[in-house]
């Protein structure tokens, strides 16, 4: 990852991969890590513990499922996870999102599983 005062451009970040729900670090910001992925389809149930979790949708619409009923986020809007919330994404179209979350969070929280995938570094 690049340290050099270059500002991150999104668009330019996520012309870069195609591959859907892998997440791609593109910055670190004190202890934590921001993101980027593309979605489509759905996710597994999980549960970060011991964090929060920020996402902000980029392009395309994102659902976020809890057992207590669906959080549409549009571009432009974020909504953050509170730890030890059971979720899942799901998103209809391919949407593009941001991730903000402590270094080393697995995608998939405590559950595991196929889909888990560390954070790849996107230079």
């Amino acid at each position: 990852m690049s340290t050099s005062a270059v500002p991150v451009n999104l668009a330019d970040k996520l012309a870069q991969f195609s591959e859907l729900w892998s997440q791609k670090k593109v910055a670190v910001l004190n202890d934590y890590e921001v993101k980027l992925a593309k979605l489509k389809g759905e996710f597994v149930w999980h549960t970060h513990e011991d964090t929060d979790e920020l996402i902000m949708v980029i392009s395309g619409r994102l659902t976020i499922q809890l057992r207590e009923g669906d959080v549409v986020v549009d571009p432009g809007e974020l909504f953050v996870v509170p730890r030890g919330v059971e979720h899942r994404t799901v998103a209809d179209e391919e949407t593009a999102i941001l991730l903000l979350e402590p270094a080393g969070t697995m995608n998939t929280g405590d559950t595991g599983g196929p889909m888990t995938k560390a954070a790849e570094v996107l230079d």
